[in-house]
């Protein structure tokens, strides 16, 4: 095991003070802490408080589990989706008692209905990344970079061939999914974003679809400011996030426009300003220059029924995504699923099947990795007839499990204001195409972590589960779930109606 030097910036792993770290965030199955000057992260490994006297794996698994999510991503996810996006950080070795030090200094600051699970204390094991909210492309006296994290979810609807209920080819899964958790009271309102508007390319759909991620982030929008989450959701809150907040802290970046009325630029400009440069930032190819416009995937798949965008106001038809931005990449990536879970099931079992029969035969159909170039070129060689052969469905398997990462995986969008006289950074792409401010915007995806072959079950029960209740339910909400916000837009146009007959 080594102990990871380089990007430790001459950090001395065995000096570590747990003072040099903050709670940054956590997901299902890792937490993350921040180093307070370097830009540096540290993902640990989480498990179920009931293991925490007993560690459910021993050092060298968890080891094996980290440097599987980096061999994974640099092999796998960085091949498909574009080196340019991707960081995959390193297995570090970190100190115990370092490790037990900063649990106990974090524990506080989790939310408490993330505390069923304890942080590893025991392996000492983490994977080392660059913090993507706090870019160390920036000159620190300047303007904070601004970071948007988006979690975009899945950007087409299956084919009907392989799924049992129609509806699945018209409401896409997000949409669903939503009533879904409000009818179980994960959360007070439903989302109005939808995936299938933000991956269509068409800007004024892509608007539409950030415009209600800013309204209602849930976990799928948050907002940094110079490496502090400024915007985002609070889980089962009834509090809508502080627009009036956000607001504050997004005028100094947007004061240039050329739409002040007596130099007070409203609230709907600001909102509006920030929407336009995501999207660009989202349309950019993140570096490099724009590529070619991609042909249409067949019209009906990008178009979902639930969306209250309404075709009608689409003025320059669809534009569709340029191949070589970060959405394209994801959005080709994510269909390699081609078999919808309910396809995909029956291969599934033909694979278990065999392991039951053989169990030696894991190793050598790569189920728990190694992720390496062979794995990729099984998932990318993949006849597209099935011989009825167990390697077509390990394929077929391996390919719906990629697809997964990339419908889970979160895109973080860097904005560095740019002074007007500096010269363009090199690889830090402009975005020009319009009025002032002018920013440098990097683009990265993260959270590539593999999806567990065990999971497969589960997602085929948790799809029935959602189809089952957007069906029973005719698409309308549960009794007692908040309605929609009225809109922080409107309130926005309202105020400025009034600003406009100030006297002159």
């Amino acid at each position: 095991m080594s102990v990871c030097g380089c990007s430790f910036h001459g950090m001395e792993v065995d000096k570590m003070d747990e003072n040099d770290w903050k709670y940054h965030g956590e997901g299902n199955k890792s937490l993350v802490v921040s180093h307070v000057q370097l830009s540096r992260v540290l993902r640990l490994l989480k498990y179920p408080a009931e293991d925490s006297e007993n560690p459910p794996q021993t050092a060298e698994q968890a080891f094996r589990q980290i440097q599987n999510i980096v061999d994974f991503s640099s092999n796998v996810m960085s091949n498909l989706l574009g080196e340019k996006f991707i960081h995959s950080g390193e297995v570090v070795k970190l100190p115990l008692e370092f490790v037990r030090q900063l649990s106990i200094k974090i524990q506080h600051q989790r939310p408490a209905w993330r505390c069923d699970k304890v942080m590893d204390i025991y392996s000492g094991c983490a994977l080392c990344l660059p913090n993507l909210t706090s870019p160390a492309l920036h000159q620190p006296t300047h303007t904070p970079p601004l970071c948007i994290e988006i979690k975009p979810k899945c950007g087409f609807l299956p084919s009907p061939k392989h799924v049992s209920k129609d509806i699945k080819t018209k409401v896409c899964r997000f949409c669903m999914h939503q009533h879904y958790k409000v009818a179980n009271g994960k959360w007070k309102r439903r989302s109005l974003y939808c995936p299938l508007d933000l991956f269509s390319g068409n800007r004024q759909r892509m608007h539409f679809a950030v415009r209600h991620l800013v309204e209602e982030p849930q976990n799928n929008f948050k907002i940094f400011k110079g490496g502090q989450c400024i915007y985002s959701s609070k889980e089962g809150s009834d509090d809508s996030p502080d627009l009036n907040c956000l607001l504050h802290h997004l005028r100094p970046y947007f004061m240039y426009g050329n739409n002040r009325i007596n130099s007070h630029m409203t609230s709907k400009a600001v909102l509006s300003d920030f929407i336009q440069v995501l999207v660009n930032a989202l349309l950019s190819g993140g570096g490099g220059d724009g590529g070619g416009l991609t042909d249409r995937r067949g019209e009906s798949r990008s178009f979902c029924e639930a969306s209250l965008f309404n075709k009608e106001r689409i003025r320059h038809g669809s534009q569709g995504l340029p191949s070589d931005s970060v959405l394209f990449r994801i959005l080709q990536t994510q269909m390699l699923d081609t078999l919808d879970i309910e396809g995909l099931f029956p291969l599934y079992r033909r694979v278990e099947q065999h392991l039951q029969d053989f169990p030696k035969e894991r190793s050598r159909l790569q189920i728990d990795g190694p992720y390496n170039e062979a794995f990729l070129e099984k998932l990318q060689k993949c006849s597209s007839e099935d011989d009825g052969s167990v390697e077509y469905a390990a394929a077929k398997v391996h390919q719906y499990r990629v697809a997964m990462t990339a419908k889970d995986c979160s895109i973080m969008v860097a904005l560095v204001p740019s002074a007007e006289e500096e010269d363009d950074d090199e690889g830090q792409r402009r975005l020009r195409d319009f009025r002032p401010p002018a920013f440098s915007c990097s683009v990265s995806i993260l959270d590539l972590d593999p999806k567990p072959f065990e999971s497969i079950p589960r997602q085929l029960r948790l799809d029935q589960k959602i189809v089952s209740c957007y069906l029973r339910t005719g698409g309308a909400l549960p009794k007692g779930s908040l309605p929609p916000l009225p809109g922080i837009f409107s309130a926005a146009e309202r105020e400025e109606c009034t600003l406009l007959f100030h006297p002159m």
